[in-house]
């Protein structure tokens, strides 16, 4: 079976995704095997005390809760990444592969189990609809590379056309953000200040993409689809599956690209729509990336892409697509993602502190300190099964 590099594969899903701006049934859990180190590794640095003597407890978010392993078992040696100028952000990258299929929603429905429309699940193994931060702390393992990240994240499912789902590849995430030293995230006075950079709160949980409570409302998150693989096309951005199936060829990969919200509101984990307290930077009149004034905490933010194998004689929608009744719907263009954040506390301080506040372009879970997180699973870059019945799942 057919392996890759996880750096090399990383390299080419991600290389769209620079910047500095967000504005821009179960199956068991894998990930991805990781080449071996091709340098003698430095030392690691020490991870880093916790942040809570600089920053307020409210925009921690909930109080941490220990993983019940040892995190640094899940830890192996690497060389230090190089650095991200000239962005000007700092990248932290990883690969996910696909997990549960389940129509539960612990954000929209928690408790409720199959009151949702169907979502494919990858992160935490454990979660469903009476997810909490504490279960999802305390339980699972994860298809995010290792269990220090046992966060959910959630799309909703793709059809083919023909009764079953199609189970992704793999997902791509790239989190980014200025340093927290950098004086257009930490100095209000600076010409162009976008807002106070803070990390990614403990059990924050939001949706981004199409609204399906509220149709009517602009997508957020720039929702797009692209296309990767051996077979010649012409490179281009598409709107929905209808242009992309035209665009991408049979045999290459079909990609759902979106960026979540960079701006928080600092105070709340949660809204009743489960999206205003975050926000998006954007340029405005005044020509540089700011947050709002209602959301005037910079996060790490994630660019997600969630990559499909095209096969012939497939029609490809999500499940949330029937529930656009509206005449200028396309397929595809209600694609949205959930997240729950419950990464391991000192593996996320480890990410943010080094990739992000040091400016490092980080991939395949590199913490750039010398040591990056290890893979607990096996798996090939092709889903396996790629296609699950309705009535199995």
């Amino acid at each position: 079976m057919r392996r890759l590099g996880l750096v090399s594969a990383l390299a080419l899903v991600t290389a769209s995704c620079g910047g500095g701006g967000g504005s821009d049934s179960s199956s068991s859990a894998h990930s991805v095997v990781l080449p071996p180190a091709p340098a003698p590794a430095p030392t690691p640095t020490p991870a880093p005390a916790s942040s809570a003597g600089s920053e307020s407890t409210a925009t921690q978010g909930v109080a941490v809760i220990a993983s019940n392993f040892d995190p640094m078992r899940e830890l192996v040696s690497t060389p230090l990444p190089p650095s991200a100028a000239p962005d000007v952000v700092g990248a932290f990258r990883f690969i996910c592969m696909p997990g549960q299929l389940k129509k539960d929603d612990p954000i929209v429905f928690p408790g409720q189990p199959g009151r949702s429309h169907l979502h494919q699940f990858f992160g935490n193994d454990a979660a469903d609809a009476y997810s909490t931060y504490t279960s999802l702390r305390t339980t699972g393992n994860s298809t995010c590379m290792s269990p220090v990240n046992r966060s959910a994240y959630w799309v909703p499912a793709l059809l083919n056309g023909k009764g079953q789902v199609v189970r992704p590849d793999y997902v791509s995430i790239y989190y980014k953000r200025r340093p927290s030293s950098d004086p257009v995230v930490s100095d209000p006075s600076h010409p162009q200040y976008q807002g106070k950079a803070t990390t990614l709160p403990n059990g924050l949980r939001f949706i981004f993409g199409r609204d399906m409570l509220n149709l009517a409302d602009a997508p957020t998150g720039k929702m797009h689809f692209n296309c990767d693989g051996p077979v010649s096309f012409t490179r281009k951005d598409w709107k929905n599956f209808e242009e992309a199936q035209d665009g991408c060829p049979v045999g290459n990969r079909i990609g759902v690209v979106m960026s979540a919200p960079d701006c928080w509101d600092g105070k709340n984990l949660d809204s009743a729509d489960h999206r205003s307290h975050l926000s998006y930077g954007s340029y405005g009149n005044w020509g540089y990336l700011k947050c709002p004034t209602t959301h005037p905490f910079v996060i790490p933010s994630f660019v997600m892409g969630v990559w499909y194998t095209q096969a012939a004689g497939e029609t490809y929608e999500f499940v949330s697509d029937a529930m656009d009744t509206s005449p200028t719907h396309k397929r595809g263009d209600t694609f949205h993602a959930d997240f729950f954040m419950a990464w391991d506390p000192t593996v996320h301080d480890l990410w943010e502190k080094n990739c992000i506040d040091k400016m490092l372009n980080c991939s395949g879970g590199d913490l750039g300190n010398g040591q990056r997180m290890k893979q607990s699973w096996e798996a090939s870059w092709t889903a396996s099964p790629r296609l699950v019945g309705l009535s199995g799942s």
